[in-house]
């Protein structure tokens, strides 16, 4: 098995905590984030549940000391508290010391501020500082400028495999010895574009979601933001750092099949999953518990349980579960908050439940894990697929 690449710092926000810590006791205590939207103003407050941060935008405003006439987005505001925690929690005191990267994923980027200013600007010179911070790469900027960071700056944007897919690019060039260090992860917040687009697609849960369920109905859309810091083991050994866990594998693979849906053999996802196991040098039989990508849409789930019983074949799958229905489905930042997840389950020895799961699909014998389960976890795989058919798969293992 590759050693792979060492993570030593982990910060995140959602809707079922403010911390890697909250974060943790919700999941073993059951306590989910989905409920009624509060903090946006839309026709659907009364028709669909999300996975909301009950933070008011002046709430965060406030804990990151921003001024009054700062262009911040939701987005990036989230996503700045979440690398500060990482790098906070990574011991990290000098962020320019070795050659640090920071590798930001996001979708939604500044459209909360979009949406409220678009209509004005035109009229109104001032306000165009607020469509300036539309783009994802605005998102990276600004938490860059809050972590004080004068190296690499990039942004990924692939829907829902984004922050994957950022993991994956800070491994690699961590293992290339283009950088020391790379703090990736991915933010996105709520907002109108994203809540209108996916109730277009027909693919919004009324309910609270249930991946892997014959009777599901569709996802919760949620907010998140979450960060981890990767480093080399040479920066590890001078400076004797802790090890949380480790990147052992990644892979990603486009199925070209539809602009929304999935291949229906789940083409990339096993392609995806094949790749990750030949970098990391794993044997599918020694992955411990599989963070699936799970959104309880009738589409995904089916194309990847298929992906799942192709990579198995003749053997058991392993413990499987989806944590959105804990947090909603995070878009961009998915593949973040349950990269940190996956370590949480490494360190703790413990597979989430798959909450809400009630009766398994026709399709297959496939049935998540519906509890809380203690057992000894080395190594956790974690997949994430986005529109346009980006598939990706994360594996992380003890250090």
């Amino acid at each position: 098995m590759a050693k792979g690449v060492a993570i030593t710092g982990m910060g995140i926000i959602s809707a079922i905590g403010n911390s890697v810590e909250e974060n943790y006791l919700s999941l073993i205590e059951n306590k989910i984030g989905i409920s009624r939207i509060s903090n946006i103003s839309t026709v659907h407050a009364d028709v669909i549940k999300v996975g909301e941060i009950k933070k008011t935008n002046d709430d965060l405003i406030s804990e990151l000391q921003l001024n009054d006439d700062n262009n911040f987005s939701r987005t990036a505001m989230i996503g700045t508290l979440a690398a500060k925690q990482a790098v906070e929690n990574a011991g990290i005191t000098s962020i320019n010391e070795f050659r640090t990267g920071l590798i930001s994923a996001t979708s939604v980027g500044g459209m909360d501020m979009t949406e409220k200013h678009y209509y004005d600007y035109f009229e109104k010179p001032e306000l165009v500082k607020y469509i300036t911070c539309h783009d994802g790469g605005d998102v990276a900027e600004k938490i860059a400028e809050e972590l004080g960071l004068k190296g690499m700056v990039s942004t990924i944007s692939t829907a829902c495999s984004s922050a994957a897919n950022s993991i994956m690019l800070g491994a690699r060039l961590i293992k290339t010895g283009k950088l020391d260090r790379v703090i990736v992860g991915g933010a996105d917040a709520l907002s109108k574009f994203t809540i209108n687009g996916f109730k277009t697609l027909m693919i919004l849960s009324d309910y609270y979601n249930k991946p892997f369920d014959n009777n599901r109905k569709g996802l919760n859309l949620g907010e998140a933001a979450a960060f981890l810091v990767l480093e080399s083991d040479e920066i590890v050994a001078k400076q004797n750092k802790k090890v949380l866990a480790r990147v052992s594998g990644y892979g990603n693979a486009n199925d070209a099949y539809h602009q929304t849906a999935s291949s229906e053999n789940g083409d990339g996802a096993y392609l995806a999953m094949k790749k990750a196991f030949e970098v990391s040098g794993l044997k599918p039989s020694q992955i411990d518990y599989i963070n699936v990508h799970g959104t309880a849409t009738p589409n995904n789930d089916l194309s990847e349980g298929r992906a799942l019983k192709r990579i198995y074949e003749d053997e058991k799958v392993p413990d499987f579960s989806s944590t959105k229905p804990f947090t909603g489905h995070t878009l961009a930042a998915a593949a973040a908050i349950e990269a940190v997840y996956s370590v949480l389950s490494l360190q703790n020895n413990v597979v989430y439940p798959n909450l809400n799961f009630e009766t398994q699909m026709e399709e297959f014998d496939l049935t998540p894990q519906t509890y809380l389960k203690n057992k000894n976890i080395e190594h956790v795989l974690s997949n994430s697929f986005g529109f346009g058919g980006n598939c990706s798969t994360l594996i992380f293992s003890k250090s």
